[in-house]
């Protein structure tokens, strides 16, 4: 298996990610090289996918992200093939696929073809949109089903994920002793979890 950028920095190896990230900044990669190690940089990066290599954290330039997306009202693929070609063009480092309608298999991949720009995702989007067809319930999402959809988001080449697993039954239980709570859970992603654990 392929090491990772942070296992290559553990041991004090600088890749040749770590020196064009350090040319792109103007510093030195070694410093780069520790950065990663410790936690405070990372390189998104798939080995199924070349992509462009973007260094975010520590001591480095702001990066900027666009997100682009289906709903379940409109699911035009094209659209958002489109939409991810015009953030490239207007400078973005990064790109997060939210799409919830439509073909999410297909979309993820004819986005992945059309750009450089390392993409992300919310595998949370569509494992509970595949658990709401298979079952009629989006909560009767097993852990299995998750597992095995973010591996076939890996393999497609997706370089990095939004997987919320800062919440436990604890903190759930913290926020319902609490009470109101300005603007609420604001995260799609991190309600859906915060359903399914209560019902699971």
């Amino acid at each position: 298996m392929a090491k990772t950028q942070v296992e290559y920095a553990v041991e004090g190896i600088v890749t040749r990610q770590m020196i064009e990230i350090g040319k792109k900044e103007g510093i030195d990669p070694q410093w780069v090289q520790k950065r990663v190690s410790e936690g405070r940089i990372v390189v998104p990066l798939n080995i199924n996918r070349p992509c462009s290599v973007v260094g975010i954290g520590m001591g480095l330039t702001t990066k900027i992200n666009a997100s682009i997306g289906t709903s379940t009202d409109i699911a035009d693929i094209d659209a958002e093939v489109e939409k991810a070609i015009a953030a490239e063009e207007a400078g973005a480092d990064t790109l997060m696929e939210l799409s919830v309608g439509g073909d999410l298999n297909k979309i993820r991949k004819e986005v992945l073809a059309a750009v450089s720009l390392p993409v992300g995702n919310v595998p949370l989007y569509q494992a509970f949109c595949e658990a709401k067809q298979k079952y009629g319930d989006p909560n009767k999402l097993d852990q299995e089903m998750l597992f095995d959809l973010i591996e076939r988001q890996c393999e497609d080449g997706m370089s990095f994920m939004a997987i919320h697993c800062g919440i436990n039954l604890y903190t759930i239980e913290r926020l319902e002793k609490q009470g109101y709570r300005y603007g609420g859970l604001v995260s799609k992603g991190g309600a859906s979890m915060v359903a399914w654990m209560k019902k699971n």
